[in-house]
């Protein structure tokens, strides 16, 4: 195993992990003002509800499988007798649904912005990374279903399973279960990865307001009379 592959797949992960929660936690204190999803309703409507549909749902399912299907246990799954084949089969018939989902939404809001002169007017660099870096990374990904339907056995899934829960349990050997996986998992895995670099620094902040959200179902609901 080469030093490369040991820093891109051992270390990195938590270069990024420490990059996404400081650097979040910095700018919110410091920056609250720019912490904000930057909404371009207001230009141009155009496809933005069905794009944003498409992208929110498709990227929240994909979030959730991922780390549902990758950091459960492997025994877990064995326990309840689903075959490693299976699941496999699962994940690929969600991951591709999902992510075509969230392709759709990120195309419709590519072309609405890029054919506006308005929002293109309004668009920032860190806009056009934020969404040239997601639609390559759902490539990606989706590329990796293709791959994994060669060879339905479930063995990939074990190993890229086994590396995550390595990675979240810091444990240093967890680059070693992916040093044979084919070259589109390894880029995938590189390019989300560093979607949590970049995050800090972008409109993808406003994620952590979505959750804070959440408190409003639980709030006691306000009264309002007319006059």
């Amino acid at each position: 195993m080469d030093y490369l592959h040991q820093f891109l797949y051992g270390i990195y992960p938590y270069i990024a992990l420490a990059i996404f929660l400081l650097g979040s936690l910095i700018r919110f204190d410091r920056e609250q003002y720019t912490w904000k999803s930057d909404s371009s309703q207001v230009l141009h409507r155009g496809s933005l509800r069905a794009g944003n549909i498409l992208f929110h749902v498709g990227i929240i399912g994909l979030l959730f499988g991922h780390a549902a299907g990758l950091l459960t246990p492997v025994w877990v799954w064995d326990t309840l007798g689903v075959s490693h084949g299976l699941k496999q089969l699962v994940a690929m018939v969600a991951g591709g649904v999902m992510g075509t989902m969230c392709l759709a939404g990120v195309l419709l809001l590519l072309v609405r912005r890029f054919t506006n002169e308005r929002l293109r007017a309004v668009t920032t660099f860190k806009d056009k990374v934020v969404m040239l870096w997601i639609l390559l990374t759902l490539l990606l990904g989706l590329s990796s279903i293709a791959v994994s339907a060669s060879h339905m056995d479930g063995h990939m899934m074990v190993l890229l399973m086994n590396w995550a829960q390595h990675i979240v349990t810091f444990r240093g050997d967890a680059a070693q279960f992916i040093i044979e996986a084919p070259l589109v998992f390894k880029l995938h895995l590189f390019m989300g990865m560093s979607l949590f670099v970049i995050f800090p620094f972008t409109r993808l902040v406003h994620v952590w307001s979505g959750f804070g959200a959440l408190s409003y179902l639980g709030r006691v609901y306000q009264l309002v009379r007319s006059r």
